[in-house]
């Protein structure tokens, strides 16, 4: 690999799910930001990037520019619309035949696939072109398996089989942590020598410290309120619902604060149990919460920035997380976070330091953890304070700059 990286061309795949779709929205999510920001980051140090992506709509032109060095293509598999996740398997036979054909003669140096149904895809055409393979799990079947509550649905047998298959011929496995390349190790059997780790980032130009005030104001939203913000998918995975449960608990103790305690959720509902989103109102109205909880559809990500500016605490209560963009985001913006102590969010988040981790889903535990920084508005400015540090540490940059030396071990591990 060149060490100005000019010419270098990189086949990045993205089945799933386009890089150029907004965020919170159906099945986007941290996943495409990382995809988008990693692509930019790539182009802008010289790398030439194509970004493969499944047809989802016929009107999309075949190749879409990004820049002079970064493209989404378009690859037909199945229908040209939307497609339910758990049928996407049966695709990918597909979808790698087709991403041949789009392929031509363009001489590639390495593929770099996105979740595994991209990389049942990138297998195939690395082995055919004799290119490395440098494969990014996002998230893994075993670990969502083992996090789950009991009325989640089990990731199925063919994703597990599919990615130990990956982690067995892939050139290089990048992890956003070293307890995530530990997991690969334990439940996949990968060896040391695949792994690098690359942690991802977060945009500091849109989410930086910022002026509360100003953005409640802009946001009519009153200046003595007690608010606590909830950014995600609308799905059992991130637990939504926590936060509800907790805001009654805390309600029960201190029915005084009904006036000034609030929760925003943003968001959209998502995955294979996208209906799971229409019981919230319900649940909402039972609690008797309706005038205490704002549920608000995903936002871009600027706007999305102003929202989290209103927040007093963001609260991430996921069974599970690779790394917790969103805890990232709320800690760049100056704002303190409560979230599970579970998988990466244990590093997004710095227990007692950045904001606090909760052991479980017990509402009681986070009543009591979001209560402790609602009381407290010097702590949570000096936890918020201390987040924007720790989340200036996290770039877009930082990630491109361990990604390229993750490729290079590839192409030496080729040669």
């Amino acid at each position: 690999m060149r060490t100005d990286n000019t010419g270098v061309r990189v086949a990045m795949i993205s089945m799933h799910t386009s890089p150029l779709d907004t965020p919170g929205v159906g099945d986007a999510g941290g996943l495409n930001v990382y995809v988008a920001e990693l692509a930019h980051r790539l182009g802008s140090r010289g790398v030439e990037v194509d970004v493969f992506t499944r047809r989802r709509d016929a009107d999309v032109p075949e190749r879409i520019r990004i820049s002079d060095e970064v493209s989404v293509l378009q690859v037909t598999a199945g229908p040209a619309a939307e497609v339910a996740k758990e049928e996407l398997p049966g695709l990918t036979g597909d979808f790698a035949a087709e991403l041949a054909r789009r392929w031509g003669e363009r001489d590639y140096d390495l593929v770099h696939s996105h979740y595994w149904l991209s990389g049942m895809a990138g297998m195939i055409m690395a082995s055919a072109r004799e290119l490395p393979l440098v494969h990014t799990m996002h998230t893994m079947a075993r670990v969502k398996n083992l996090n789950r509550a009991d009325d989640h649905l089990t990731e199925p047998d063919v994703r597990e089989h599919g990615e130990s298959e990956i982690v067995r011929r892939a050139t290089v496995l990048t992890a956003n942590t070293q307890d995530e390349a530990d997991e690969l190790i334990r439940h996949y059997d990968a060896v040391q020598d695949q792994l690098a780790i690359v942690p991802p980032g977060v945009d500091l130009e849109i989410f930086h410290p910022c002026d509360q005030i100003q953005s409640r104001e802009r946001y009519d939203v009153d200046l003595d309120a007690k608010i606590i913000l909830f950014v995600g998918r609308l799905q059992p995975l991130k637990a939504p619902d926590v936060l509800i449960d907790a805001v009654a608990e805390i309600l029960r103790r201190r029915p005084e604060l009904r006036d000034q305690l609030r929760l925003i959720i943003i968001g959209s509902p998502s995955g294979p149990q996208s209906t799971w989103a229409d019981a919230l109102p319900d649940a909402i109205a039972d609690h008797g919460l309706t005038d205490q909880i704002i549920v608000r559809p995903h936002s871009p990500r600027a706007e999305l920035f102003r929202w989290y500016c209103v927040a007093d605490v963001v609260g991430v209560p996921s069974y599970n997380e690779s790394f917790g963009l969103v805890a990232l985001e709320a800690q760049a913006c100056g704002r303190p976070v409560v979230a599970t102590d579970v998988g990466g969010l244990r590093h997004a988040v710095r227990a007692g330091e950045t904001g606090l981790l909760v052991d479980g889903h017990d509402p009681v535990r986070w009543a009591d953890a979001l209560e402790s920084l609602l009381d407290s508005p010097a702590r949570a400015r000096e936890l918020g304070a201390a987040g924007a540090l720790h989340a200036a540490g996290f770039s877009w940059d930082n990630t491109a700059a361990a990604s390229l030396a993750a490729y290079s071990r590839a192409l030496r591990r080729r040669d």
